[in-house]
């Protein structure tokens, strides 16, 4: 039986660019075993810089503990700026680590590719383990390949292939590589960050200092470390982006698994390249490398595998879901945590090879899908189909699948009276349930632009943060624009990413002309960042700022009325408009709780007299159309 491939090990007596320094990673100094921390990271990082002109270390902004944000710019010819690199016409792959820092696969995977990178290494050789002799190795390897159900190919394996030719996969792609996104989470560092993780032996805290979840940070942005990604981002714009992560959940068989956009979230041109192109290559590669892999998994009844597994389209907040509105494709990595962590960065590892060695072949085909993206969301006939905001995931419709699970149990819990399950080392393969029909529930005909007065300076500045184009009135103008009116909004009560979310709202739209005051910006929608303008600034769209809360203010009341006051004016309300009496009448009817509170029923008149606040519940972004 063929092994799985290993990782390679450097052998540096052979290469004169590094002399005698140990360019082990820390990682592979452990035995696999342990990750390094920020300072060792960064320490290895300048390292590599110096030892390659190919790699330039530099940072693209600081943490609110003062920690600098690291980026590796890896380029065959020494480039270091988006312009020069595009200029080659060479594609730019953005990699990222440790946003969630316990989950630090990708990390460690990351630098010993860019070690890999810049002095390939000689015959891939299998790494013996300290105290292992070469018997007991194999006979180790044997058992994990039972483990995870691994069968070796018999046709030639296309990441051997990949690897022994590594230093030609920078020849039409530059890379990216962020080794620690959150740094100061990475550094509340110990051994019980991760209860469900096998490995390593202390890792990184999931959240930022200020407690904030960068991976539901990517559209509302509330993050200082997200705001640093987003201008790095938009400066970059790169054509493919990978987010490495380390999955919670059930135990299965495969030792990394995977989302993708291609539910509908993203260009047309780009789901079918992703769909017919990307992902057959790579997982065959992986499957021939001897890790299988599988899309995310996520069932439909929590922790049941054979209850079905769900594939949905992923939010903008997500990293993933992001991209997609920015018109790329983005890899979402998930390695599995109960498998050892040596395995699970080799995986990793093999995972980033594969990639680029697609993107290597793949470069003027995916160059051509996003500028042709980007175009498309520019024109009149994309503004004239229905946005999607919203998906529904049908929980009926399903096809079959062959699922690598292990064998496992249900038991009653002596402590809870709940189920739990109990899992085996018997790898099983079953037919489960895949539920991934998603239709558009939720949809919005663009407009041309929408208006942001100039007071509400915080959502005009996400917009820029956002890489969003816009135009500054230069005096007080009168435009008409289409606007949103709200009723019986209602909040979720815990706190959400430091927020309480809107979690439902009525809106009704009206025309009006509005004063809006120098200062106002007005964003076209024809842009490359159309999809992103639609789901921050419609009130609909999915982790739109309406949700999050940034326009929470528009809901409350801040005039009242006294009774004395109020209760003649209602009365002669009443007597002089009989469409007001009948509808009065009806709500009284029709709303025991209105029916029964005085002050309920006296707001209710002020709100419908002069003196009612007419911007109330009045959105105060405007849609311009022609």
């Amino acid at each position: 039986m063929m092994k799985k491939i290993p990782v390679f090990l450097l052998t540096l007596s052979c290469f004169s660019l590094f002399g005698q320094t140990n360019w082990q990673t820390y990682f592979e100094q452990s035995g696999g075993k342990k990750t390094p921390r920020y300072p060792e990271t960064v320490t290895y990082c300048l390292q590599l810089a110096g030892a390659s002109p190919k790699i330039h270390y530099t940072t693209f902004g600081v943490s609110p503990q003062g920690r600098d944000l690291p980026l590796l710019i890896i380029d065959r010819d020494g480039l270091t700026t988006p312009e020069a690199i595009k200029a080659t016409g060479r594609i730019i792959l953005l990699v990222e680590a440790c946003i969630h820092p316990g989950e630090s696969e990708g990390k460690d995977a990351g630098l010993m590719l860019a070690r890999d990178l810049i002095a390939p290494p000689l015959d891939p050789l299998p790494r013996k383990e300290e105290g292992r002799g070469k018997k007991e190795e194999e006979k180790g390897e044997r058992e994990e390949d039972q483990r995870i159900g691994y069968s070796a190919p018999a046709s030639e394996n296309k990441i051997e292939n990949r690897q022994s030719k590594i230093e030609n996969l920078l020849d039409h792609v530059s890379l990216l590589f962020i080794p620690i996104f959150n740094v100061d989470g990475h550094e509340r560092f110990g051994p019980y960050n991760r209860i469900n993780q096998n490995g390593p032996e202390e890792m990184g805290w999931r959240v930022t200092a200020t407690n904030l979840n960068l991976n539901r940070d990517f559209l509302k942005a509330d993050a200082p470390e997200m705001k640093a990604w987003l201008t790095m981002y938009n400066r970059w714009d790169p054509d493919f982006f990978i987010d490495i992560h380390t999955t919670d959940g059930a135990d299965y068989q495969y030792v990394l698994t995977y989302m993708m956009e291609t539910r509908g979230n993203m260009d047309a041109g780009l789901t079918t390249w992703c769909d017919s192109v990307f992902l057959p290559v790579w997982t065959d590669e992986m499957e021939l490398a001897g890790y299988p892999v599988f899309p995310y998994i996520e069932f439909r009844r929590w922790h049941d595998p054979k209850s079905g597994l769900i594939r949905d389209v992923a939010p903008p907040m997500l990293s993933q879901g992001y991209v997609a509105l920015r018109n790329r494709p983005g890899l979402l990595v998930e390695t599995h945590m109960l498998k050892p962590y040596k395995q699970r960065v080799e995986a990793t590892y093999h995972c980033l090879i594969s990639t680029l060695g697609i993107l290597n072949d793949q470069w003027h085909q995916l160059k051509t899908l996003c500028a042709d993206a980007d175009a498309f969301v520019q024109s009149e006939s994309f503004r004239s189909q229905p946005f999607p905001l919203l998906f529904d995931l049908s929980r009926t419709d399903s096809v079959m699948v062959g699922f690598r699970g292990v064998e496992y149990e249900a038991v009653y819990s002596e402590l809870t009276g709940g189920l739990w399950y109990q899992y085996s080392d018997s790898p099983v393969t079953f037919p489960v349930p895949l539920f991934e029909k998603v239709e558009p529930v939720k949809t919005v005909t663009l407009p041309e632009a929408y208006i942001i007065p100039v007071e509400w300076k915080e959502v005009i500045d996400r917009a820029a943060w956002h890489g969003i184009s816009m135009i500054r009135l230069p005096r007080d103008s009168a435009i008409r624009v289409t606007s949103y009116r709200f009723s019986n909004p209602r909040w979720q009560t815990n706190p959400y990413e430091g927020r309480h979310p809107l979690t439902r709202v009525v809106s009704d739209t009206f025309s009006e002309v509005r004063i809006f005051p120098a200062g106002s910006v007005i964003i076209p929608v024809g842009q490359p960042s159309a999809r992103v303008i639609a789901h921050l600034l419609e009130p609909n769209g999915n982790g739109s700022l309406l949700f999050w809360g940034f326009f929470d203010p528009v809901f409350e009341q801040k005039e009242y009325s006294e009774f004395y006051v109020m209760e003649p004016m209602a009365k002669k309300m009443l007597d002089e408009d009989p469409l007001l009496r009948e509808e009065f009448e009806t709500k009284m009817a029709s709303d025991s709780t209105f029916a029964t509170s005085q002050w309920q029923i006296m707001n209710w008149f002020l709100e419908r007299s002069p003196y009612g606040d007419k911007r109330r519940m009045v959105y105060p972004v405007g849609r311009i159309n022609n």
